[in-house]
């Protein structure tokens, strides 16, 4: 996996193998990034980084500028080699090493941007219950947005936060967003 953009462009990160993780490719990475620069000044913005995995969403928001990350993953192996990276390529990044589920039950803060890759042998109802709780709990601040990274099989669209879904390659991504938003 690479940096698109920002400080750390065309950085190569090389995860572990003993990760269980399929990060975000890059064609679709810099899409969602397109959208995300074309709606937000990236440095001014707090992240929540759901299922992080190796990292490289939270690697791509620290890299164009953003302070203020959140990473959470339940994956020991994972947490590590994110705080290892961030600390090797300077960036602000917080890593919480628990159950994303658990991590949304407990959270008190609210983000302007949530971006969750869960596992893609996760189901609707899976997925339905994340989106769910992150509105249900104020997670996701009133012009916020949230970002679940799925497979072309699932379809989020009946949830009353959904706005659009996004496709680049075999990547699917779904957009929430407050009702009340202007």
């Amino acid at each position: 996996m690479r940096i698109v953009s920002g400080k750390h462009r065309s950085r190569r990160i090389t995860a572990p193998q003993s990760l269980p993780v399929r990060p975000t490719t890059d064609m679709a990475k810099e899409g969602v990034f397109n959208v995300l620069s074309n709606a937000y000044y990236i440095e001014d913005i707090k992240v929540l980084d759901l299922f992080s995995g190796t990292g490289n969403i939270s690697y791509e928001f620290g890299s164009r500028g953003c302070e203020n990350i959140t990473a959470v993953d339940q994956h020991k192996g994972c947490v590590n080699f994110i705080d290892k990276t961030a600390k090797e390529l300077d960036l602000n990044i917080n890593t919480y090493n628990m159950s994303v589920s658990k991590y949304i039950e407990r959270c008190k803060t609210s983000f302007d941007v949530v971006f969750a890759d869960p596992p893609y042998s996760f189901t609707t109802e899976e997925l339905t219950d994340i989106v769910s709780g992150i509105f249900t709990n104020n997670i996701l601040s009133e012009e916020g947005v949230l970002i679940v990274e799925h497979t072309k099989d699932l379809d989020l669209s009946e949830n009353e936060f959904f706005v659009k879904v996004k496709r680049y390659g075999g990547c699917m991504f779904s957009f929430f967003e407050n009702k009340n938003k202007n």
